[in-house]
Parts: C-alpha cells; structure tokens; sequence
C-alpha cells in the first residue's frame, strides 16, 4: 500500500472514497451526533472524528453547525439564512416604515417558505418528530434557540433592551409561527387552512408585531 493511500485512511486526513462518500459520511456522522447529543452537544470537531476526516473538510463541505445540521437533517433551507433574507428584502421594500410592519414581513415570508412543498415536508418532518420524542424535541428546541431565535432577537431588539427581553420576545414570536404551521398544515384546521396569505398576514401580523416592538405588559 503506497504511503499516499495509507494517509488517505487516516481519521482526518480528508477524503474517504471520494468526495460524495465523504460527504455522505459526514452527513451520517452528524445525524448520530446531533441524535446522541442534541444540537448543542454536537460539534464539528466530533462530527468529524466520527467521520473520520478532518474538521476542516466538514468546514469547507458544510460550512458552520447550522448548515451541517440543515444537511444532516435534509432541510432545503437554512432557517437563519432565509429569515435574514426575507427581513432585509422587506426592510428594503418598506424603507423607513419597516419597523412598524415587521410582523406582517414575518408572516408573509415564512408562509412564501412553507408553500412550496419541499420546505413544508421538512418543517413538517421536524414537528412530527419533535411531537413523538423527547430526544428529538431537545434537538430542535436547541436548533430553535441558537439560530432562528437568536435572528429573531437582532430585530426584535431596540437599542436599550436586554438579552432576556429580546429572548422572551422571540420566543412569543416562535409560539405563535410554529402553532400557524402546525394548524395549518399537520392539523389542517378549517377554515385556517385555506385561507389566503394576505389574510393570514393581515391577522397575525399584528400579534407578532405587538411581541416584537410592542408592550408586553407585567414582567414580574
């Protein structure tokens, strides 16, 4: 065996049997990780022992934990990403009254999102899974936390809030968006279901604009 192939089998020296089965490693190795540990657990320094390559390779396959935990868990989207995006495009469509309409921006984005058949199965996917096990339920209460929360919280958050408030508000706002996808499309609760986006925007939008920016009563 030449030294070359010998180094190729080496835990983290790169490449096992190509590219698509180092990527599909990976991907193996995640979804183990992130099951046995949770998504805060998991790091890609374990996921790529577990692999067996190094963790550059993953970095340079995957990107951060986030976009790992995207693939492993076959979302089509990045949620962090795609929040970021839809925030900005509506901050650019709304200039200077953006602020007062960030709510009914939430709502008709995340709704373009789930849509389109391939993002709703995954968000669907993950509801289910979250529903029937508490294991399953860590991973994506920790998913949740870290990344569509903490996007959340950069627009929720004034100048002289804290990191608590910030958090609360996000978090009412994640009530609120993941009982509409739920409803929506698992229960499929009439006449929820079939209405439009614009009516969907038009009433919730206020709720999650009240969570946002608004006053949100006692905090004792």
């Amino acid at each position: 065996m030449t030294e070359a192939r010998k180094a190729s089998r080496r835990p983290g020296a790169g490449r096992r049997a190509g590219e698509s089965g180092t990527r599909e490693a990976i991907l193996d190795a995640a979804r183990r990780e992130f099951g046995a540990r949770g998504y805060d657990g998991a790091t890609i320094r374990g996921i790529a022992a577990a692999a067996g390559v190094n963790p550059a390779l993953v970095h340079h396959f995957y990107g951060a934990k986030e976009q790992l935990f995207a693939a492993a868990m076959r979302l089509p989207v990045v949620p962090s990403q795609v929040l970021s995006a839809v925030m900005a495009a509506e901050r650019e469509r709304l200039g200077d009254d953006f602020v007062n309409h960030i709510g009914e921006a939430l709502v008709r984005g995340l709704l373009g999102i789930w849509e389109a058949p391939e993002p709703r199965s995954a968000f669907l996917g993950l509801i289910r899974s979250a529903v029937t096990s508490e294991r399953s339920a860590a991973m994506l209460r920790e998913f949740v936390t870290g990344t569509i929360l903490a996007t959340l919280m950069q627009v929720a958050r004034p100048a002289d809030a804290d990191d608590r408030t910030s958090r609360y508000r996000a978090s009412l706002v994640a009530t609120q968006v993941i009982g509409l996808g739920f409803a929506r499309y698992v229960l499929q609760l009439k006449p929820l279901a079939t209405a439009s986006t614009e009516d969907l925007v038009a009433a919730i939008g206020p709720a999650l604009q009240r969570y946002l920016t608004g006053d949100l009563g006692p905090t004792t």
